[in-house]
């Protein structure tokens, strides 16, 4: 049964690993080594108060405050534009980091292109921000049938980051959730996903993707050194290093620590970790300082109420 706990579990862990990684955002690993994050910190990098969380988390409740109303790709293009010239959903109403591939994406969206055709299609759009705020979608998994959600899935990514590349880092990492939603634990919830998700790429125009996702897909992420894992903007990067911190973690806040605390992209890398782990150990497991210290808190309870209860109309 997919309960409002459930939902904020994934919407809280991943605003919570954005928060956190936000005021040290474009350090280095050598950096985080010698002064490892392990609390909730603010200002440093973009100078805003603690529990202040990025483009990550306001495009994440876009998406989700969209799907509180069904599955309409107008309206979602519609509020990652509100986001950009309104502050909407935004921690203190500024937009204060974005993306060059969403921006150019929005822009073209302003001057009249529809979704699927305004995101980068070229390979220098594979940056990670589709799968930064791809997570919702997870919750439409007992609403459609599973090669359903993951078109859906793509047509999300499309808005932004239209790449196949892009669109199969989303479909993987909403196929890894599902197992983790439906109770299976980290390991088991990666090779799980993998094997359905395989199943659609292995028969279809994305195999020619397939040898950049060879480490995700050979189901032994968990094993490589932390020297082997990169933390930067790409899409690829950004998947195999939550893969690999939550596997190699055993708690929530272990996990988005040691995202964070890879350097580099650390939002990011922290968010995309922290929406798996917030799913897989419950958001009564995410430490509860770092919540009381999340702007708009409320409303991030609020919306994954909305939710549930759109969920249940479908």
């Amino acid at each position: 049964m997919l309960t409002t706990a459930k939902i904020l579990s994934g919407l809280m862990g991943l605003c919570v690993g954005d928060a956190l990684g936000v005021p040290v955002e474009f350090t280095s690993r050598a950096e985080r080594i010698e002064s490892p994050v392990t609390s909730m910190l603010g200002y440093g990098a973009w100078n805003v108060p603690p529990g202040t969380w990025s483009d990550d988390s306001s495009l994440t409740f876009c998406l989700a405050e969209c799907l509180c109303s069904g599955f309409s790709l107008d309206a979602i293009a519609n509020s990652f534009r509100r986001w950009y010239n309104e502050g909407y959903w935004t921690p203190h109403g500024d937009v204060f980091d974005i993306g060059n591939t969403t921006l150019v994406a929005i822009a073209n969206l302003q001057q009249g292109t529809p979704p699927l055709k305004a995101g980068g299609t070229s390979e220098m759009s594979n940056g990670n921000g589709s799968l930064m705020r791809i997570l919702p979608m997870v919750y439409y998994h007992k609403s459609l049938n599973f090669s359903e959600l993951i078109e859906q899935t793509h047509q999300v990514s499309c808005i932004t980051h239209a790449h196949a590349r892009s669109q199969i880092a989303c479909g993987i990492y909403i196929s890894i959730a599902v197992s983790l939603l439906e109770g299976a634990e980290p390991q088991t919830a990666y090779i799980k996903g993998l094997a359905n998700i395989h199943k659609i790429y292995s028969a279809s125009d994305y195999t020619s993707q397939m040898p950049h996702f060879t480490r995700v897909f050979s189901g032994e992420i968990a094993k490589l050194t932390v020297e082997e894992i990169r933390s930067s903007g790409y899409v690829i990067d950004t998947l195999e290093a939550s893969l690999w911190c939550l596997l190699n973690s055993s708690s929530y806040s272990e996990a988005v620590l040691k995202a964070v605390n890879l350097g580099g992209d650390t939002d990011t890398t922290a968010a995309v970790t922290g929406g798996l782990a917030g799913i897989y150990y419950g958001v009564e497991n995410i430490p509860q300082e770092w919540i009381e210290q999340i702007a708009r808190k409320q409303d991030i309870i609020d919306l994954a109420a909305r939710f549930e209860a759109a969920v249940y109309k479908l």
